[in-house]
């Protein structure tokens, strides 16, 4: 039984093709395509002032070279949600629980800020490695210890996003078997755990939000240190 749990992060295939990709591109379809005419219906109304308020709350804190970024940004942060959202649905499943995805997502992006930076600013970006005031004796430790900070960076990006998704799918399927078991049992404890059950998947929509904002929002922190 404790196999069968995680059989769920297990990347689908048909006739041996990975349906992975399939995942993916699904996120694309979902939203409606934006129109040239001066008045729009209400879903293409709310997508664009959610997309604009999301933009403006992001990049407020970033310089105006880093507002190329903004396209970038935003369409990452719907893709995430729409991914983590969808793999709520029963029979579904969610790419961001693999490691692997996370990574590829997070590494090129970080790197993408660290060739920003040493390429505009490299003073700048190298001074973050050693702050101001360091004893001299402390110098070379701190230099490594922010080095590494640096380079750890991606993976606590890649981990974060994995770790609380997959945490919460076990969550849900453990507590969803625990109630399956008890309904003949103990139905009064079974309606219990159903209840809770509930209120974990509330909370798992809002996690499912959350790590996908919070994932582009240390992107654009990364983005802020360089430009």
């Amino acid at each position: 039984m404790a196999l069968n749990f995680f059989d769920q992060f297990m990347s689908p295939t048909l006739i041996g093709i990975p349906l992975i990709a399939l995942a993916l591109t699904l996120p694309w379809i979902l939203y409606p395509t934006p129109s040239a005419r001066w008045l729009n219906n209400r879903v293409l109304t709310l997508q664009g002032w959610f997309l604009n308020r999301f933009t403006q709350q992001l990049l407020l804190p970033v310089n105006l070279g880093g507002h190329k970024w903004a396209a970038l940004f935003t369409s990452l942060m719907i893709f995430l949600i729409t991914l983590n959202m969808l793999g709520l649905l029963p029979y579904t499943f969610t790419p961001t629980t693999q490691l692997s995805l996370n990574m590829g997502l997070a590494v090129p992006l970080w790197l993408a800020t660290v060739i920003i930076g040493m390429r505009n600013q490299p003073t700048h970006a190298l001074g973050h490695l050693l702050p101001e005031g360091t004893p001299t004796p402390l110098i070379p430790i701190l230099i490594i210890i922010e080095t590494i900070s640096l380079f750890i960076r991606p993976l606590a990006l890649g981990v974060r996003l994995t770790a609380n998704l997959t945490a919460g799918h076990l969550l849900i399927q453990l507590i969803a078997t625990a109630a399956f078991v008890l309904l003949p049992i103990m139905p009064t404890v079974a309606i219990l755990t159903a209840t809770l059950l509930f209120l974990l998947t509330l909370l798992e929509i809002a996690v499912a939000m959350i790590q996908a904002y919070v994932f582009v929002l240390l992107l654009s922190l990364y983005l802020q240190e360089n430009v």
